[in-house]
């Protein structure tokens, strides 16, 4: 369940090159947290990534 709930952001594929250029699959995650949010007049729990929690997207329910 790597995605965000407000901006999308998933998982992303690519390959690892090595110093001696073997390349082989890896993925970049984004940093996720499951978070206490007002959602549509409501508290809920929802994935958010740290970026749209630092920038004011997700609004935190006490």
């Amino acid at each position: 369940m790597a995605k965000c709930d407000f901006c999308g952001k998933d998982v992303k594929f690519g390959i690892k090159v090595s110093h001696s250029h073997r390349r082989s699959n890896r993925t970049w995650k984004p940093n996720i947290k499951r978070v206490k949010a007002v959602v549509n007049g409501s508290p809920c729990r929802v994935y958010a990534c740290t970026r749209c929690i630092r920038s004011g997207k997700v609004t935190r329910a006490v």
